[in-house]
């Protein structure tokens, strides 16, 4: 038997670690004493290198104000509130008078608030906010004086178009803000603050046009995301797991955008966004599968061209999944298929190269997405040239040598080309790409066709928030489809709103909302 327990004991996994909380009074309210605030202040803030406590004297008053060292415009702060209050003068000086003039009679800065714990204090003071605490008044109050460096607006990286803005978000969340409050000027677009990660305490906001959201659809967000238990977070991809209906499927039903524009058109629509400060990047939810296949550029074109657009990009999507493994499944079972000068060619070439097609096309997609990957890693300069020596170099060399054919070079040319034409679904795609290979190397175009209807299967599962994916194709809803497989004029397209709710097969309570739980 203690042989038995001594093996328990070695296999068992090592208790959890429990650091101690630096936040653990993070709860706890500022009292009226000066000097005990600021003990707890310093206690908790373990006397970092960024925390600047300047005790002073005002009208015989002693105050002391706290403030996070880079985080606040220091011009901004010595002529709008250092100065005022050196300079201040009351016939009865006291605590109270000192409150009732900060709070009633000046207006040291346009954002004033009033705190009552410590975590309040830090957050605000983390987040570019001076402290001013009053000895005899349990509380303060913080003023918004932000000064750090960020970003500036410029244009998006990953969403660029031909006419429209060339605004996108930045990293801070303020500025963003700015940008949809400047293009939906109305009381009706509503920014809800709130905070995510326990640790982090990153602000966020979220966006929604009223009157046109749906209650049961904000109310189902509001209910996800108050079940995010996390640490810390740093991106809107931290939450975006916690939005999603099926998290196994490879699509997801939460969009992504860095352009104000399209974020503005989705909330007009009844969406729900999501901003996080520090990245530039907001959610959108729900967000429907044939939304990947639309641009801004579609609505400044003339009607056939965005039309004609619209059919490259899904004739793109489908030739960046199945074009490979119809490759590998056609020249491996069904060389019957192929025209007699294209056979010819792929003999020539499969006699020349040691690898079975398979394989090779397996290796060739395995070496693109490493150089892919190096590119985009890489500083700027050396990304080029890294793309430049794996494209031509290696490529041309492994050719003259023998290790691959030519046909594969071009199948591998052409699919990378297309999968760059909708950039938002570029990891499912990588993902099902390689999938089709070994499907088509195992079991030929039967194969291909079975694994092709498995995805269509998983796409229409997914319901985002209780709306089809696949709407409004499918449950088929002929109006809506006026801007899916075809862009109508704005003659039509404006003649009637259309909400998401609205859509076929749209159940914004889905299965098990806040109401049912």
């Amino acid at each position: 038997m203690g042989v038995i327990r001594y093996l328990k004991g070695l296999f068992a996994p090592p208790p959890a670690y429990a650091p101690p909380r630096p936040d653990e009074g993070a709860d706890k309210k500022l009292g009226s004493a000066l000097l005990d605030n600021l003990i707890g202040v310093r206690a908790m803030f373990t006397d970092s290198g960024d925390l600047i406590i300047h005790e002073v004297l005002v009208c015989g008053v002693p105050c002391a104000v706290l403030m996070c060292e880079g985080m606040v415009n220091t011009q901004t702060f010595s002529e709008m509130f250092a100065e005022p209050l050196t300079r201040l003068r009351l016939e009865k000086p006291g605590p109270d008078s000192v409150l009732d003039w900060v709070r009633h009679q000046s207006l040291l800065a346009p954002d004033q608030k009033e705190i009552h714990t410590f975590g309040e204090l830090f957050r605000f003071m983390m987040s570019g906010f001076v402290v001013l605490l009053i000895d005899g008044i349990a509380g303060g109050s913080v003023f918004g004086i932000q000064g750090f460096s960020g970003r500036s607006v410029g244009e998006p990286a990953g969403e660029t178009n031909v006419r429209g803005s060339r605004e996108g978000f930045s990293e801070m969340l303020r500025p963003n803000m700015s940008l949809l409050r400047r293009r939906f000027k109305s009381p009706d677009l509503i920014f809800e603050m709130t905070v995510f990660g326990d640790k982090s305490r990153t602000d966020c906001t979220l966006v929604y046009l009223r009157g046109a959201v749906s209650d049961e659809l904000l109310r189902e967000v509001k209910y996800r995301l108050s079940k995010v238990k996390i640490d810390v977070v740093l991106e809107s991809g931290y939450l975006q797991p916690f939005l999603d209906s099926k998290p196994l499927s490879l699509f997801s039903g939460v969009g992504v955008t860095e352009r104000p524009d399209t974020l503005c058109a989705k909330v007009a629509e009844g969406r729900v966004g999501l901003l996080v400060d520090g990245t530039p990047y907001a959610l959108i939810v729900p967000y429907l599968f044939a939304e990947n296949f639309q641009s801004l550029d579609d609505y400044s074109h003339r009607p056939y061209f965005a039309t004609f657009i619209r059919w490259l990009k899904y004739a793109a999507f489908a030739l960046s999944i199945l074009l490979p493994g119809l490759y590998v499944a056609v020249g491996s079972f069904h060389p019957e298929l192929l025209p007699a000068t294209i056979l010819t060619s792929l003999v020539v070439s499969e006699e020349t190269t040691p690898f079975p097609l398979m394989f090779e096309a397996l290796a060739v997609f395995f070496i693109y997405e490493i150089v892919r990957e190096a590119g985009l890693r890489m500083p700027q300069a050396v990304g080029h040239a890294v793309s430049i020596v794996g494209a031509l170099v290696i490529g041309d060399a492994a050719v003259s040598a023998g290790i691959i054919g030519a046909p594969m070079v071009i199948v591998v040319a052409v699919t990378a080309i297309s999968s760059f034409v909708v950039p938002s679904l570029y990891e499912p795609v990588t993902v099902l790409r390689f999938a089709f290979i070994l499907i088509g190397g195992l079991s030929g175009v039967f194969g291909v066709v079975l694994a092709l209807c498995a995805v269509i299967v998983n796409l229409c599962a997914v319901n985002p928030l209780g709306v089809p994916a696949t709407s409004p194709a499918t449950p088929f809803s002929l109006y809506p489809m006026r801007d899916v497989l075809f862009r109508w004029g704005w003659r039509t397209l404006a003649r009637e709103d259309l909400r998401v709710q609205d859509l076929a097969g749209s159940d914004i309570r889905g299965e098990g909302t806040a109401d049912d739980r």
